[in-house]
């Protein structure tokens, strides 16, 4: 069964998709956005497509709080962020927030946690 195209991926994306990768899914998107939904101060960041993988973008919430998911191209994530009034920037051009590091950090040093 074909998987609708909700988000415009196939008409955002076009046509190249990197070797060893899926494509990105409604699903993935729509994790990203119930992630954004249900926590304070979300921001994403695109990550580029390598040649393993597909365009991603991680969403950072307020506590560092974070989930990268495939999203097909940069045009996808800035869609989503618009819609939800969202910032979005590049993480080649801004790297990661501190928060996420120090959210990293909190989480290996947790009984039994780690990354």
């Amino acid at each position: 069964m074909r998987w609708r195209d909700r988000y415009g991926l196939r008409r955002l994306r076009g046509p190249k998709v990197a070797k060893f990768d899926r494509e990105a899914t409604d699903a993935d998107i729509e994790a990203l956005i119930d992630f954004a939904k249900s926590r304070r101060g979300v921001e994403f960041y695109v990550e580029p497509e390598t040649f393993a993988t597909d365009t991603t973008a991680v969403a950072v919430a307020d506590d560092g709080e974070w989930t990268r998911r495939r999203v097909g191209s940069p045009a996808v994530i800035h869609k989503v962020a618009r819609n939800l009034a969202l910032p979005v920037y590049d993480v080649q051009l801004t790297g990661y927030p501190p928060r996420m590091r120090a959210y990293n950090e909190r989480r290996r040093q947790e009984p039994g946690g780690s990354l």
